[in-house]
């Protein structure tokens, strides 16, 4: 059953999702804004099982099972607590007719929704996911210790997987672009990737050599040592306006601007 939804807003988008008698999305803790009467809400803290949002089925009856799908709720929360995510999910399901819900991102930006068909999978920066279908999953992937310990950003990243509709969010515009048509790779913002398919590969680099003109792109730059790759063919999603960016513009206009005249490697962040 395809998830009815409508983008809607402009600097400030919102998603308003059209749910069929007994169909249920679910979104992270903190983005849901409304919903009409007959649309049921429950919070868990164990994700969607892909099968349709019921949970503990096939999993084996008994304290054996009851056992299992304790300890796969409770790896589940730790992997979301050690990525910052919400523990939490909001599952909403319509009764008795067709339910309305709206739910938003968290900055001012554009949302995007993606089609899952049950062959390729999708991952998203920290923060991006807003809501999904019961039969998308959510999971926590991580890109590795040596892009973690390179790119910030980009270590953590949320993956959606099985078929369905999943919403995301991110800040400024977005951009559609697929390594391929560029040479088979590109280099961005560490801070300005939103979501990629698999099949890309995902990785960061330092910004120049350490010579004169590396120090001068991460003192002078505004970009620090690293810029994110994304190589392959596929789709990418980037976001005009970062995070950092953001609350940076933000300290200025409050007069705690500490970034000075070089605007990389050597920003500072007000207390």
């Amino acid at each position: 059953m395809t998830l009815q939804q409508e983008i809607v807003g402009n600097a400030m988008q919102m998603a308003v999702v059209n749910l069929q008698p007994g169909q249920t999305v679910y979104c992270e803790a903190g983005k849901f804004l409304f919903k009409t009467t007959n649309v049921t809400m429950e919070t868990r803290l164990s994700g969607p099982s892909g099968n349709g949002g019921q949970q503990g089925q096939g999993g084996g009856g008994g304290m054996g099972g009851l056992l299992r799908q304790a300890m796969g709720t409770a790896m589940q929360v730790g992997q979301r607590m050690l990525a910052g995510e919400s523990l939490a999910f909001q599952y909403f399901t319509s009764q008795g007719g067709e339910g309305t819900v709206g739910f938003a991102g968290v900055l001012p930006g554009e949302m995007r929704a993606l089609e899952l068909d049950g062959t390729r999978a999708w991952f998203a920066e920290k923060d991006a996911f807003v809501a999904a279908e019961s039969t998308v999953d959510f999971g926590i992937a991580f890109a590795g210790a040596r892009t973690g310990m390179s790119g910030g950003e980009g270590f953590i990243l949320e993956k959606f997987t099985g078929y369905g509709t999943v919403i995301i969010a991110g800040a400024g515009n977005f951009i559609d672009l697929n390594p391929a048509d560029f040479g088979g790779r590109i280099e961005v913002d560490t801070g300005c990737v939103v979501a990629f398919e698999e099949g890309i590969q995902y990785g960061v680099q330092r910004v120049g050599g350490l010579n004169r003109q590396g120090i001068m792109n991460a003192v002078f730059g505004g970009e620090g040592l690293s810029l994110a790759t994304l190589e392959g063919n596929g789709r990418v999603i980037l976001q005009s306006l970062t995070i950092e960016s953001l609350a940076n513009a933000l300290k200025k206009a409050q007069g705690g601007d500490k970034q000075g005249p070089t605007g990389g490697l050597f920003s500072t962040h007000a207390g």
